[in-house]
């Protein structure tokens, strides 16, 4: 088996449907197997992919597990030899698939490759970031790129080259496509899998730290392009919940990877902030 391509899915039902009609009209000359992990949606989206799409493979989770799990889940019986991370809310050409996998085969360096995302008007949607640090994160828990955006400038790389292949830090999560094999070779491991302490937010970044630690690389290529329809499932969440998660992530990350310092700083920031609010 080539590849297989998971989508964790939470209430996006029609974007999801549209999502697996355009995967199974793609034009391939390479194997290929779809999961659906539904975590608990509530509008039927798990009996959609039963009815509709019989050969696609379903998951359906009685609970909302998170990303890291719910990946998991299906990585844990992927069979293809390279596994794409899809989100729900996006819909692939004709030749991304062809693209994204032609290239990623031919550059084995890449253990988790990254494509040209694109909205609805066909603009770039900027994806590429540097590692987080203490300083880009506590100005976002400070709300302070509100009143002076340029100060994510080094961690956001709005100059970034979306024309250009380049080695990079981290790519986002709704079209991450990992070399099984490269991995095993700096790893050991023969599934990559996500680590669960992470319910959403911050897993693939935590990913692609992972790959560099063990000696790997992570790329970004414009060789393939998708559209992404861009956080139609986080639509549906309300903000103080959204903020949580991301709160709850970001100091999982910190601890996990940076100085206790730095850890404890952001903890100290993001009680400050809500005691604020409140």
């Amino acid at each position: 088996m080539d590849l297989s391509i998971i989508i964790v899915s939470w209430n996006v039902k029609e974007k999801l449907r549209a999502n697996l009609q355009a995967l199974l009209a793609s034009k391939t000359d390479f194997s290929f197997e779809v999961f659906v992990v539904d975590n608990n949606s509530g509008d039927g989206s798990a009996e959609m992919v039963k009815e509709e799409f019989p050969k696609v493979k379903l998951i359906a989770n009685t609970e909302n597990l998170g990303f890291a799990k719910a990946n998991n889940q299906a990585i844990k019986e992927a069979k293809g030899n390279f596994i794409l991370l899809l989100n729900p809310d996006m819909q692939v050409y004709s030749d991304t698939l062809e693209n994204s996998l032609n290239w990623a085969k031919k550059n084995q360096q890449a253990v988790v490759s990254g494509f040209k995302l694109v909205n609805e008007k066909n603009e770039i949607i900027k994806q590429v970031r540097k590692f987080p640090k203490l300083f880009d994160q506590l100005m976002i828990v400070l709300k302070v790129p509100h009143l002076v955006p340029s100060v994510l400038d080094s961690y956001l790389l709005p100059n970034f080259d979306y024309e250009k292949e380049a080695k990079i830090d981290s790519i986002r999560g709704a079209f991450f496509l990992i070399n099984k094999e490269s991995y095993k070779k700096i790893s050991g491991q023969d599934k990559p899998l996500l680590d669960e302490r992470y319910f959403i937010w911050f897993e693939e970044v935590d990913f692609c730290k992972e790959v560099y630690r063990l000696g790997g690389e992570v790329w970004y290529s414009p060789s393939a392009k998708c559209l992404d329809y861009v956080g139609a499932s986080f639509s549906q969440v309300k903000l103080g919940q959204t903020q949580r998660y991301f709160c709850d992530s970001m100091l999982r990350y910190f601890k996990k990877w940076e100085p206790k310092a730095d850890y404890f700083t952001l903890k100290l920031a993001w009680r400050l902030v809500v005691a604020f609010i409140k």
